[in-house]
Protein backbone atom coordinates (compact mmCIF):
# COMPACT_ATOMS: atom_id res chain seq x y z
CA UNK A 1 0.00 0.00 0.00
CA UNK A 2 2.92 2.33 0.70
CA UNK A 3 3.97 1.92 -2.94
CA UNK A 4 0.70 3.26 -4.34
CA UNK A 5 0.62 6.05 -1.76
CA UNK A 6 3.26 7.73 -3.94
CA UNK A 7 0.27 9.02 -5.91
CA UNK A 8 -0.51 11.25 -2.91
CA UNK A 9 2.53 13.41 -3.66
CA UNK A 10 0.52 16.21 -5.40
CA UNK A 11 -1.48 16.63 -2.18
CA UNK A 12 1.48 16.73 0.25
CA UNK A 13 0.66 20.28 1.36
CA UNK A 14 -2.98 19.39 1.92
CA UNK A 15 -1.85 16.39 3.96
CA UNK A 16 0.46 18.65 5.99
CA UNK A 17 -2.47 20.96 6.78
CA UNK A 18 -4.58 17.90 7.58
CA UNK A 19 -2.00 16.67 10.09
CA UNK A 20 -1.99 20.10 11.72
CA UNK A 21 -5.79 20.16 11.97
CA UNK A 22 -5.97 16.65 13.43
CA UNK A 23 -3.22 17.48 15.94
CA UNK A 24 -5.08 20.66 16.95
CA UNK A 25 -8.34 18.72 17.33
CA UNK A 26 -6.64 16.10 19.52
CA UNK A 27 -5.05 18.76 21.73
CA UNK A 28 -8.43 20.43 22.13
CA UNK A 29 -10.13 17.15 23.04
CA UNK A 30 -7.38 16.32 25.55
CA UNK A 31 -7.63 19.75 27.18
CA UNK A 32 -11.39 19.58 27.80
CA UNK A 33 -11.37 16.94 30.62
CA UNK A 34 -8.81 19.01 32.55
CA UNK A 35 -11.07 22.06 32.30
CA UNK A 36 -14.03 19.91 33.38
CA UNK A 37 -12.04 18.79 36.43
CA UNK A 38 -11.30 22.42 37.29
CA UNK A 39 -14.99 23.38 36.98
CA UNK A 40 -15.99 20.59 39.36
CA UNK A 41 -13.17 20.99 41.90
CA UNK A 42 -12.87 24.79 41.89
CA UNK A 43 -16.32 25.84 40.76
CA UNK A 44 -19.05 23.35 41.67
CA UNK A 45 -17.48 22.10 44.92
CA UNK A 46 -16.89 25.71 46.09
CA UNK A 47 -20.08 27.20 44.64
CA UNK A 48 -18.13 29.71 42.52
CA UNK A 49 -20.61 30.51 39.72
CA UNK A 50 -18.37 33.08 38.05
CA UNK A 51 -15.57 30.54 37.74
CA UNK A 52 -17.98 27.98 36.29
CA UNK A 53 -19.23 30.44 33.68
CA UNK A 54 -15.76 31.66 32.80
CA UNK A 55 -14.23 28.20 32.38
CA UNK A 56 -17.45 26.92 30.76
CA UNK A 57 -17.27 29.67 28.14
CA UNK A 58 -13.63 28.79 27.52
CA UNK A 59 -14.65 25.13 27.09
CA UNK A 60 -17.31 26.19 24.61
CA UNK A 61 -14.74 28.07 22.52
CA UNK A 62 -12.40 25.09 22.56
CA UNK A 63 -15.27 22.81 21.54
CA UNK A 64 -16.17 25.09 18.63
CA UNK A 65 -12.49 25.14 17.62
CA UNK A 66 -12.34 21.32 17.83
CA UNK A 67 -15.50 20.99 15.71
CA UNK A 68 -14.08 23.42 13.14
CA UNK A 69 -10.88 21.40 12.93
CA UNK A 70 -12.89 18.20 12.53
CA UNK A 71 -15.04 19.64 9.73
CA UNK A 72 -12.04 21.13 7.92
CA UNK A 73 -10.00 17.93 8.24
CA UNK A 74 -12.94 15.85 6.98
CA UNK A 75 -13.32 18.14 3.96
CA UNK A 76 -9.58 18.02 3.18
CA UNK A 77 -9.36 14.24 3.64
CA UNK A 78 -12.36 13.68 1.37
CA UNK A 79 -10.82 15.86 -1.35
CA UNK A 80 -7.41 14.22 -1.03
CA UNK A 81 -8.95 10.73 -1.18
CA UNK A 82 -11.06 11.65 -4.21
CA UNK A 83 -8.03 13.07 -6.02
CA UNK A 84 -5.94 10.08 -4.99
CA UNK A 85 -8.54 7.69 -6.42
CA UNK A 86 -8.76 9.72 -9.62
CA UNK A 87 -4.98 9.68 -10.10
CA UNK A 88 -4.78 5.98 -9.35
CA UNK A 89 -7.55 5.10 -11.81
CA UNK A 90 -5.87 7.23 -14.49
CA UNK A 91 -2.52 5.55 -13.84
CA UNK A 92 -4.04 2.06 -14.00
CA UNK A 93 -5.98 2.82 -17.19
CA UNK A 94 -2.92 4.39 -18.82
CA UNK A 95 -0.79 1.38 -17.90
CA UNK A 96 -3.41 -1.10 -19.12
CA UNK A 97 -3.71 0.78 -22.42
CA UNK A 98 0.01 0.11 -22.96
CA UNK A 99 -0.32 -3.63 -22.38
CA UNK A 100 0.17 -6.00 -25.26
CA UNK A 101 -2.32 -8.81 -25.83
CA UNK A 102 0.04 -11.02 -23.83
CA UNK A 103 -0.63 -8.98 -20.66
CA UNK A 104 -4.37 -8.91 -21.39
CA UNK A 105 -4.31 -12.69 -21.72
CA UNK A 106 -2.33 -12.94 -18.49
CA UNK A 107 -4.82 -10.96 -16.39
CA UNK A 108 -8.14 -11.22 -18.22
CA UNK A 109 -10.58 -8.38 -18.81
CA UNK A 110 -12.75 -9.13 -15.76
CA UNK A 111 -9.96 -8.88 -13.19
CA UNK A 112 -8.59 -5.73 -14.84
CA UNK A 113 -12.02 -4.12 -14.52
CA UNK A 114 -12.29 -5.23 -10.88
CA UNK A 115 -8.85 -3.87 -10.05
CA UNK A 116 -9.55 -0.54 -11.76
CA UNK A 117 -12.89 -0.08 -9.97
CA UNK A 118 -13.56 -2.14 -6.83
CA UNK A 119 -9.95 -2.41 -5.66
CA UNK A 120 -9.24 1.29 -6.12
CA UNK A 121 -12.49 2.12 -4.31
CA UNK A 122 -11.33 -0.01 -1.36
CA UNK A 123 -7.98 1.80 -1.20
CA UNK A 124 -9.68 5.18 -1.59
CA UNK A 125 -12.08 4.48 1.29
CA UNK A 126 -9.22 3.38 3.53
CA UNK A 127 -7.21 6.47 2.63
CA UNK A 128 -10.08 8.62 3.98
CA UNK A 129 -10.10 6.62 7.20
CA UNK A 130 -6.32 6.78 7.50
CA UNK A 131 -6.42 10.54 7.03
CA UNK A 132 -8.88 10.87 9.90
CA UNK A 133 -8.92 7.85 12.21
CA UNK A 134 -5.44 6.37 11.92
CA UNK A 135 -3.80 9.77 12.34
CA UNK A 136 -6.02 10.74 15.25
CA UNK A 137 -6.09 7.44 17.15
CA UNK A 138 -2.39 7.20 18.12
CA UNK A 139 -2.30 10.89 19.08
CA UNK A 140 -5.44 10.49 21.19
CA UNK A 141 -4.24 7.29 22.87
CA UNK A 142 -0.73 8.57 23.64
CA UNK A 143 -1.94 11.98 24.73
CA UNK A 144 -4.62 10.38 26.91
CA UNK A 145 -2.05 8.17 28.64
CA UNK A 146 0.15 11.20 29.39
CA UNK A 147 -2.75 13.29 30.70
CA UNK A 148 -4.17 10.41 32.76
CA UNK A 149 -0.77 9.80 34.35
CA UNK A 150 -0.48 13.50 35.20
CA UNK A 151 -3.91 13.42 36.84
CA UNK A 152 -3.25 10.34 38.98
CA UNK A 153 -0.24 8.09 38.47
CA UNK A 154 -1.56 5.45 40.89
CA UNK A 155 -4.73 4.69 38.84
CA UNK A 156 -2.83 4.21 35.59
CA UNK A 157 -2.19 0.54 36.49
CA UNK A 158 -5.79 -0.06 35.43
CA UNK A 159 -4.92 1.20 31.96
CA UNK A 160 -1.80 -0.97 31.99
CA UNK A 161 -4.14 -3.97 32.25
CA UNK A 162 -6.96 -2.75 29.96
CA UNK A 163 -4.84 -1.67 26.97
CA UNK A 164 -2.95 -4.99 26.56
CA UNK A 165 -6.25 -6.88 26.95
CA UNK A 166 -7.78 -4.76 24.20
CA UNK A 167 -4.74 -5.25 21.92
CA UNK A 168 -4.82 -9.02 22.53
CA UNK A 169 -8.49 -9.16 21.54
CA UNK A 170 -7.85 -7.20 18.35
CA UNK A 171 -4.84 -9.34 17.36
CA UNK A 172 -6.74 -12.55 17.98
CA UNK A 173 -9.59 -11.47 15.71
CA UNK A 174 -7.28 -9.93 13.11
CA UNK A 175 -5.25 -13.17 12.82
CA UNK A 176 -8.38 -14.97 11.62
CA UNK A 177 -9.87 -12.08 9.64
CA UNK A 178 -6.85 -11.10 7.52
CA UNK A 179 -6.89 -14.27 5.32
CA UNK A 180 -10.62 -13.84 4.80
CA UNK A 181 -10.22 -10.22 3.71
CA UNK A 182 -7.56 -11.28 1.21
CA UNK A 183 -9.81 -13.97 -0.27
CA UNK A 184 -12.72 -11.57 -0.72
CA UNK A 185 -11.01 -9.78 -3.63
CA UNK A 186 -10.27 -13.09 -5.37
CA UNK A 187 -13.90 -14.16 -5.00
CA UNK A 188 -15.11 -10.82 -6.34
CA UNK A 189 -12.95 -11.51 -9.41
CA UNK A 190 -14.50 -14.95 -9.79
CA UNK A 191 -18.00 -13.51 -9.49
CA UNK A 192 -17.23 -10.86 -12.13
CA UNK A 193 -15.85 -13.47 -14.54
CA UNK A 194 -18.95 -15.64 -14.14
CA UNK A 195 -21.29 -12.69 -14.53
CA UNK A 196 -19.43 -11.31 -17.56
CA UNK A 197 -19.47 -14.69 -19.32
CA UNK A 198 -23.15 -15.21 -18.56
CA UNK A 199 -24.14 -11.78 -19.90
CA UNK A 200 -21.89 -11.72 -22.97
CA UNK A 201 -22.76 -15.31 -23.88
CA UNK A 202 -26.49 -15.07 -23.24
CA UNK A 203 -27.39 -16.12 -26.80
CA UNK A 204 -25.32 -19.29 -26.63
CA UNK A 205 -26.58 -20.08 -23.13
CA UNK A 206 -30.21 -19.81 -24.18
CA UNK A 207 -29.66 -21.61 -27.47
CA UNK A 208 -28.28 -24.66 -25.63
CA UNK A 209 -30.72 -24.45 -22.69
CA UNK A 210 -27.93 -23.84 -20.20
CA UNK A 211 -29.71 -21.10 -18.26
CA UNK A 212 -30.13 -23.30 -15.18
CA UNK A 213 -26.50 -24.40 -15.32
CA UNK A 214 -25.24 -20.81 -15.55
CA UNK A 215 -27.60 -19.83 -12.76
CA UNK A 216 -25.99 -22.47 -10.55
CA UNK A 217 -22.50 -21.30 -11.56
CA UNK A 218 -23.41 -17.75 -10.58
CA UNK A 219 -25.04 -18.88 -7.34
CA UNK A 220 -21.94 -20.88 -6.39
CA UNK A 221 -19.68 -17.88 -6.98
CA UNK A 222 -22.15 -15.55 -5.27
CA UNK A 223 -22.61 -17.87 -2.29
CA UNK A 224 -18.84 -18.25 -1.94
CA UNK A 225 -18.42 -14.48 -1.72
CA UNK A 226 -21.40 -14.12 0.64
CA UNK A 227 -20.10 -16.90 2.94
CA UNK A 228 -16.73 -15.18 3.20
CA UNK A 229 -18.39 -11.87 4.03
CA UNK A 230 -20.54 -13.61 6.65
CA UNK A 231 -17.46 -15.24 8.19
CA UNK A 232 -15.75 -11.84 8.41
CA UNK A 233 -18.85 -10.21 9.87
CA UNK A 234 -19.16 -12.95 12.48
CA UNK A 235 -15.63 -12.23 13.63
CA UNK A 236 -16.35 -8.51 13.64
CA UNK A 237 -19.50 -9.19 15.66
CA UNK A 238 -17.32 -10.49 18.49
CA UNK A 239 -15.07 -7.46 18.41
CA UNK A 240 -17.46 -4.71 19.42
CA UNK A 241 -18.99 -6.52 22.43
CA UNK A 242 -15.49 -7.48 23.53
CA UNK A 243 -14.25 -3.93 23.22
CA UNK A 244 -17.28 -2.57 25.07
CA UNK A 245 -16.77 -5.16 27.83
CA UNK A 246 -13.17 -4.05 28.31
CA UNK A 247 -14.19 -0.38 28.27
CA UNK A 248 -16.98 -0.88 30.80
CA UNK A 249 -14.79 -2.99 33.11
CA UNK A 250 -12.12 -0.31 32.85
CA UNK A 251 -14.61 2.43 33.76
CA UNK A 252 -15.97 0.36 36.66
CA UNK A 253 -12.46 -0.30 37.97
CA UNK A 254 -11.51 3.39 37.76
CA UNK A 255 -14.66 4.42 39.65
CA UNK A 256 -14.26 1.63 42.23
CA UNK A 257 -10.67 2.39 43.13
CA UNK A 258 -11.09 6.11 42.48
CA UNK A 259 -13.84 6.55 45.09
CA UNK A 260 -11.67 4.73 47.61
CA UNK A 261 -9.00 7.36 46.99
CA UNK A 262 -11.57 10.17 47.23
CA UNK A 263 -12.71 8.85 50.61
CA UNK A 264 -9.08 8.72 51.70
CA UNK A 265 -8.70 12.36 50.61
CA UNK A 266 -5.92 11.64 48.09
CA UNK A 267 -8.01 12.34 44.96
CA UNK A 268 -10.56 14.98 44.06
CA UNK A 269 -13.88 14.22 42.32
CA UNK A 270 -13.08 16.38 39.28
CA UNK A 271 -9.74 14.65 38.79
CA UNK A 272 -11.48 11.25 38.93
CA UNK A 273 -13.98 12.32 36.27
CA UNK A 274 -11.16 13.72 34.14
CA UNK A 275 -9.19 10.49 34.58
CA UNK A 276 -12.27 8.50 33.51
CA UNK A 277 -12.66 10.65 30.41
CA UNK A 278 -8.98 10.22 29.54
CA UNK A 279 -9.35 6.47 29.97
CA UNK A 280 -12.27 6.50 27.52
CA UNK A 281 -10.24 8.57 25.06
CA UNK A 282 -7.34 6.12 25.34
CA UNK A 283 -9.57 3.09 24.79
CA UNK A 284 -11.47 4.87 22.03
CA UNK A 285 -8.16 5.60 20.32
CA UNK A 286 -7.21 1.94 20.49
CA UNK A 287 -10.69 1.00 19.27
CA UNK A 288 -10.23 3.20 16.22
CA UNK A 289 -6.84 1.63 15.54
CA UNK A 290 -8.31 -1.86 15.95
CA UNK A 291 -11.05 -1.07 13.46
CA UNK A 292 -8.45 0.21 11.01
CA UNK A 293 -6.29 -2.88 11.43
CA UNK A 294 -9.25 -5.03 10.49
CA UNK A 295 -10.10 -2.90 7.45
CA UNK A 296 -6.51 -2.47 6.30
CA UNK A 297 -5.94 -6.14 5.29
CA UNK A 298 -8.62 -5.94 2.61
CA UNK A 299 -7.25 -2.63 1.37
CA UNK A 300 -3.76 -4.12 1.46
CA UNK A 301 -4.92 -7.04 -0.71
CA UNK A 302 -6.50 -4.55 -3.12
CA UNK A 303 -3.34 -2.41 -3.13
CA UNK A 304 -1.19 -5.44 -3.99
CA UNK A 305 -3.45 -6.25 -6.94
CA UNK A 306 -3.33 -2.64 -8.15
CA UNK A 307 0.44 -2.51 -7.78
CA UNK A 308 0.77 -5.72 -9.82
CA UNK A 309 -0.66 -3.80 -12.76
CA UNK A 310 1.42 -0.67 -12.15
CA UNK A 311 4.67 -2.64 -11.76
CA UNK A 312 4.16 -4.90 -14.77
CA UNK A 313 6.19 -3.73 -17.73
CA UNK A 314 4.56 -4.32 -21.14
CA UNK A 315 6.31 -7.00 -23.15
CA UNK A 316 6.00 -4.90 -26.32
CA UNK A 317 7.54 -1.42 -26.13
CA UNK A 318 8.72 1.20 -28.57
CA UNK A 319 12.40 1.14 -29.57
CA UNK A 320 14.76 3.70 -28.05
CA UNK A 321 15.32 5.25 -31.49
CA UNK A 322 12.23 4.66 -33.65
CA UNK A 323 12.76 4.60 -37.40
CA UNK A 324 10.55 5.19 -40.40
CA UNK A 325 10.66 4.07 -44.01
CA UNK A 326 9.50 5.76 -47.19
CA UNK A 327 9.73 2.58 -49.25
CA UNK A 328 6.67 0.88 -50.71
CA UNK A 329 4.57 -0.67 -47.93
CA UNK A 330 5.25 -4.31 -48.70
CA UNK A 331 4.77 -6.86 -45.92
CA UNK A 332 7.43 -9.56 -45.66
CA UNK A 333 7.69 -12.48 -43.23
CA UNK A 334 11.14 -14.02 -42.86
CA UNK A 335 11.23 -17.45 -41.15
CA UNK A 336 8.78 -16.33 -38.44
CA UNK A 337 8.11 -18.62 -35.47
CA UNK A 338 5.58 -17.75 -32.78
CA UNK A 339 3.92 -19.44 -29.85
CA UNK A 340 1.31 -18.03 -27.49
CA UNK A 341 2.55 -17.41 -23.92
CA UNK A 342 2.45 -20.65 -21.96
CA UNK A 343 1.82 -22.81 -25.04
CA UNK A 344 4.06 -25.77 -25.80
CA UNK A 345 3.35 -25.93 -29.54
CA UNK A 346 4.31 -23.24 -32.05
CA UNK A 347 1.32 -21.43 -33.55
CA UNK A 348 3.42 -20.31 -36.54
CA UNK A 349 6.37 -22.28 -37.91
CA UNK A 350 8.89 -20.88 -40.35
CA UNK A 351 6.47 -18.50 -42.07
CA UNK A 352 8.05 -16.74 -45.06
CA UNK A 353 6.26 -14.77 -47.77
CA UNK A 354 6.04 -11.28 -49.26
CA UNK A 355 2.87 -9.30 -49.92
CA UNK A 356 3.37 -6.51 -52.44
CA UNK A 357 1.53 -3.17 -52.72
CA UNK A 358 -1.20 -3.16 -55.35
CA UNK A 359 -1.78 -6.88 -54.89
CA UNK A 360 -4.22 -8.96 -52.87
CA UNK A 361 -2.70 -11.73 -50.78
CA UNK A 362 -5.27 -14.21 -49.51
CA UNK A 363 -4.76 -16.72 -46.70
CA UNK A 364 -6.89 -19.83 -46.44
CA UNK A 365 -6.72 -22.98 -44.38
CA UNK A 366 -8.46 -25.12 -41.82
CA UNK A 367 -9.61 -23.86 -38.45
CA UNK A 368 -6.64 -23.44 -36.13
CA UNK A 369 -4.13 -23.29 -38.97
CA UNK A 370 -2.75 -19.94 -37.72
CA UNK A 371 -4.36 -17.56 -40.22
CA UNK A 372 -5.64 -15.02 -37.68
CA UNK A 373 -2.47 -15.35 -35.61
CA UNK A 374 -0.46 -14.34 -38.67
CA UNK A 375 -2.49 -11.15 -39.21
CA UNK A 376 -2.18 -10.21 -35.52
CA UNK A 377 1.58 -10.27 -35.80
CA UNK A 378 1.64 -7.48 -38.40
CA UNK A 379 0.25 -4.64 -36.15
CA UNK A 380 2.58 -6.05 -33.46
CA UNK A 381 -0.14 -7.25 -31.12
CA UNK A 382 2.38 -10.00 -30.35
CA UNK A 383 6.12 -10.18 -31.04
CA UNK A 384 7.75 -12.97 -33.00
CA UNK A 385 9.70 -15.68 -31.20
CA UNK A 386 12.11 -16.02 -34.11
CA UNK A 387 12.50 -14.41 -37.51
CA UNK A 388 11.44 -10.99 -38.77
CA UNK A 389 8.39 -9.17 -40.06
CA UNK A 390 9.16 -6.25 -42.36
CA UNK A 391 6.96 -3.33 -43.36
CA UNK A 392 8.42 -1.23 -46.17
CA UNK A 393 11.70 -3.18 -45.81
CA UNK A 394 12.03 -2.18 -42.14
CA UNK A 395 11.52 -4.51 -39.15
CA UNK A 396 8.23 -3.63 -37.48
CA UNK A 397 10.04 -3.65 -34.11
CA UNK A 398 12.02 -0.62 -35.29
CA UNK A 399 8.84 1.46 -35.69
CA UNK A 400 7.08 3.30 -32.88
CA UNK A 401 3.88 1.34 -32.29
CA UNK A 402 1.66 4.33 -33.08
CA UNK A 403 3.53 5.03 -36.34
CA UNK A 404 3.34 1.36 -37.32
CA UNK A 405 -0.39 1.06 -36.69
CA UNK A 406 -1.08 4.38 -38.38
CA UNK A 407 -0.08 2.71 -41.65
CA UNK A 408 -2.36 -0.29 -41.09
CA UNK A 409 -6.12 -0.67 -41.27
CA UNK A 410 -7.25 -3.80 -39.45
CA UNK A 411 -10.65 -5.51 -39.48
CA UNK A 412 -10.66 -8.23 -36.79
CA UNK A 413 -12.51 -11.50 -36.95
CA UNK A 414 -14.85 -10.41 -34.19
CA UNK A 415 -16.41 -7.05 -34.98
CA UNK A 416 -16.24 -4.43 -32.24
CA UNK A 417 -18.55 -1.41 -32.33
CA UNK A 418 -18.97 1.14 -29.57
CA UNK A 419 -22.04 2.83 -28.14
CA UNK A 420 -22.65 6.19 -29.77
CA UNK A 421 -23.53 7.54 -33.19
CA UNK A 422 -22.72 5.60 -36.34
CA UNK A 423 -20.50 8.37 -37.70
CA UNK A 424 -18.47 8.49 -34.49
CA UNK A 425 -17.88 4.76 -34.77
CA UNK A 426 -16.51 5.20 -38.29
CA UNK A 427 -14.49 8.27 -37.35
CA UNK A 428 -12.39 6.17 -35.01
CA UNK A 429 -10.27 5.57 -38.10
CA UNK A 430 -10.21 9.26 -39.09
CA UNK A 431 -11.64 11.83 -36.65
CA UNK A 432 -11.64 14.52 -39.37
CA UNK A 433 -13.58 12.55 -41.99
CA UNK A 434 -16.45 14.51 -43.54
CA UNK A 435 -19.77 13.09 -44.72
CA UNK A 436 -18.52 12.62 -48.29
CA UNK A 437 -15.64 10.45 -47.06
CA UNK A 438 -17.99 8.50 -44.80
CA UNK A 439 -20.30 7.88 -47.75
CA UNK A 440 -17.46 6.74 -50.01
CA UNK A 441 -16.12 4.26 -47.43
CA UNK A 442 -19.60 2.94 -46.67
CA UNK A 443 -20.41 2.58 -50.37
CA UNK A 444 -17.25 0.54 -50.98
CA UNK A 445 -18.13 -1.63 -47.97
CA UNK A 446 -21.66 -2.15 -49.38
CA UNK A 447 -23.12 -0.58 -46.23
CA UNK A 448 -25.05 2.39 -47.68
CA UNK A 449 -27.98 0.13 -48.54
CA UNK A 450 -28.93 -0.17 -44.88
CA UNK A 451 -27.35 3.03 -43.50
CA UNK A 452 -29.73 5.13 -45.59
CA UNK A 453 -32.70 3.38 -43.96
CA UNK A 454 -31.57 4.03 -40.37
CA UNK A 455 -33.20 6.73 -38.26
CA UNK A 456 -30.92 9.75 -38.34
CA UNK A 457 -28.64 8.03 -40.90
CA UNK A 458 -25.11 9.00 -39.74
CA UNK A 459 -26.44 10.18 -36.37
CA UNK A 460 -28.13 6.84 -35.70
CA UNK A 461 -27.27 5.69 -32.18
CA UNK A 462 -25.62 2.30 -31.89
CA UNK A 463 -26.03 0.29 -28.72
CA UNK A 464 -23.08 -1.25 -26.91
CA UNK A 465 -21.37 -3.72 -29.22
CA UNK A 466 -23.70 -2.72 -32.05
CA UNK A 467 -26.35 -5.05 -30.66
CA UNK A 468 -29.10 -3.26 -32.62
CA UNK A 469 -27.51 -4.35 -35.94
CA UNK A 470 -27.19 -7.71 -37.64
CA UNK A 471 -23.86 -9.54 -37.92
CA UNK A 472 -23.48 -8.67 -41.60
CA UNK A 473 -24.29 -5.01 -40.98
CA UNK A 474 -21.69 -4.81 -38.20
CA UNK A 475 -19.04 -6.41 -40.40
CA UNK A 476 -19.71 -4.01 -43.24
CA UNK A 477 -19.42 -1.06 -40.85
CA UNK A 478 -16.12 -2.43 -39.55
CA UNK A 479 -14.85 -2.70 -43.13
CA UNK A 480 -16.03 0.85 -43.87
CA UNK A 481 -14.21 2.06 -40.77
CA UNK A 482 -10.97 0.45 -41.98
CA UNK A 483 -11.36 1.93 -45.48
CA UNK A 484 -11.76 5.38 -43.97
CA UNK A 485 -8.18 5.13 -42.66
CA UNK A 486 -6.68 5.36 -46.21
CA UNK A 487 -3.89 3.11 -44.99
CA UNK A 488 -0.88 1.56 -46.71
CA UNK A 489 -1.80 -1.95 -45.52
CA UNK A 490 -5.26 -3.49 -45.13
CA UNK A 491 -5.77 -6.61 -43.02
CA UNK A 492 -9.15 -8.33 -43.39
CA UNK A 493 -9.25 -11.17 -40.86
CA UNK A 494 -12.11 -13.40 -42.00
CA UNK A 495 -14.45 -10.40 -41.90
CA UNK A 496 -16.43 -11.42 -45.02
CA UNK A 497 -17.87 -14.53 -43.35
CA UNK A 498 -21.24 -12.95 -42.48
CA UNK A 499 -21.74 -11.60 -46.03
CA UNK A 500 -23.67 -13.41 -48.72
CA UNK A 501 -21.83 -14.38 -51.91
CA UNK A 502 -23.32 -11.50 -53.91
CA UNK A 503 -22.34 -8.81 -51.36
CA UNK A 504 -18.96 -10.46 -50.92
CA UNK A 505 -18.27 -10.27 -54.67
CA UNK A 506 -19.42 -6.65 -54.92
CA UNK A 507 -17.28 -5.63 -51.96
CA UNK A 508 -14.12 -7.29 -53.33
CA UNK A 509 -14.70 -5.69 -56.74
CA UNK A 510 -15.04 -2.26 -55.10
CA UNK A 511 -11.91 -2.87 -53.05
CA UNK A 512 -9.82 -3.34 -56.20
CA UNK A 513 -10.58 0.26 -57.14
CA UNK A 514 -10.60 1.89 -53.69
CA UNK A 515 -7.38 0.35 -52.31
CA UNK A 516 -5.59 -0.51 -55.55
CA UNK A 517 -2.25 0.97 -54.38
CA UNK A 518 -2.26 -0.63 -50.92
CA UNK A 519 -1.06 -4.01 -49.69
CA UNK A 520 -4.16 -6.10 -49.00
CA UNK A 521 -4.16 -9.30 -46.95
CA UNK A 522 -7.43 -11.21 -46.73
CA UNK A 523 -8.03 -14.15 -44.40
CA UNK A 524 -11.03 -16.20 -45.48
CA UNK A 525 -12.66 -19.59 -45.23
CA UNK A 526 -14.53 -19.45 -48.54
CA UNK A 527 -12.86 -20.30 -51.82
CA UNK A 528 -15.05 -17.74 -53.58
CA UNK A 529 -13.48 -14.97 -51.48
CA UNK A 530 -9.86 -15.85 -52.27
CA UNK A 531 -9.89 -17.35 -55.76
CA UNK A 532 -9.36 -13.98 -57.50
CA UNK A 533 -6.41 -12.99 -55.28
CA UNK A 534 -2.99 -12.31 -56.83
CA UNK A 535 -1.39 -14.65 -54.31
CA UNK A 536 -2.99 -17.33 -52.16
CA UNK A 537 -1.26 -18.81 -49.11
CA UNK A 538 -2.55 -22.18 -47.90
CA UNK A 539 -1.88 -22.81 -44.20
CA UNK A 540 -2.07 -26.01 -42.19
CA UNK A 541 -1.02 -26.43 -38.55
CA UNK A 542 0.90 -23.16 -38.48
CA UNK A 543 2.84 -23.73 -41.72
CA UNK A 544 2.45 -22.51 -45.29
CA UNK A 545 1.86 -25.67 -47.31
CA UNK A 546 1.04 -24.00 -50.59
CA UNK A 547 1.28 -20.66 -52.39
CA UNK A 548 0.35 -19.36 -55.80
CA UNK A 549 -2.73 -18.40 -57.78
CA UNK A 550 -5.99 -20.31 -57.71
CA UNK A 551 -5.14 -22.15 -60.91
CA UNK A 552 -1.65 -23.06 -59.73
CA UNK A 553 -2.82 -24.37 -56.37
CA UNK A 554 -5.49 -26.50 -58.03
CA UNK A 555 -2.66 -28.29 -59.81
CA UNK A 556 0.00 -28.38 -57.10
CA UNK A 557 -1.48 -28.21 -53.57
CA UNK A 558 -3.41 -31.23 -52.18
CA UNK A 559 -4.61 -29.26 -49.14
CA UNK A 560 -6.07 -26.57 -51.37
CA UNK A 561 -7.64 -29.20 -53.59
CA UNK A 562 -9.37 -30.69 -50.54
CA UNK A 563 -10.73 -27.29 -49.51
CA UNK A 564 -11.98 -26.59 -53.02
CA UNK A 565 -13.56 -30.03 -53.31
CA UNK A 566 -15.42 -29.51 -50.03
CA UNK A 567 -16.92 -26.18 -51.19
CA UNK A 568 -17.30 -26.13 -54.98
CA UNK A 569 -18.38 -28.40 -57.76
CA UNK A 570 -15.67 -29.32 -60.26
CA UNK A 571 -17.01 -27.00 -62.94
CA UNK A 572 -17.23 -24.05 -60.48
CA UNK A 573 -13.67 -24.61 -59.22
CA UNK A 574 -12.23 -24.38 -62.70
Amino acid sequence: MLKIFRFLKPWRWSITVLLGLVFSQVLSDLFLPTLMADIIDKGVMRGDTDYILRIGGFMLLITVFSISCAVASSWISANVAAGFGQSLRSAVFTKVSLFSLHEFDQFGASTLITRATNDITQVQMVSIMIARMLLMAPMLALGGIIMAYLKDPQLTWILAVAVPALIALVLMIARKAIPLFSSIQIKIDRLNVTLREALSGVRVIRAFNRVDHEQKRFENANDGLADTYISVNRLMAFMMPGLMLIMNLTTLSILWFGFDRIEAGTLQLGSLIAFTQYAMQILFGFMMMSMMFNILPRAQAAAVRIDEILQLNPSIVDPANPQTSTAAAAIEFKAVDFRYPGAEVLALKGISFRAEPGQVTAIIGSTGAGKSTLTRMIPRFYDVEAGQILLADLDIRDYAQQALRQRIAYVPQQTTLFSGSLKNNLRIADPNADEAQLTLAATTAQAMSFIGELDGVWDHELQQGGSNLSGGQKQRLAIARALLRKADVYLFDDCFSALDFKTDAKLRAALKTDVRDATVIIVAQRIGTVMDADQILVMDEGEIVGRGTHAQLLQECPTYQEIVASQLRAEDAA
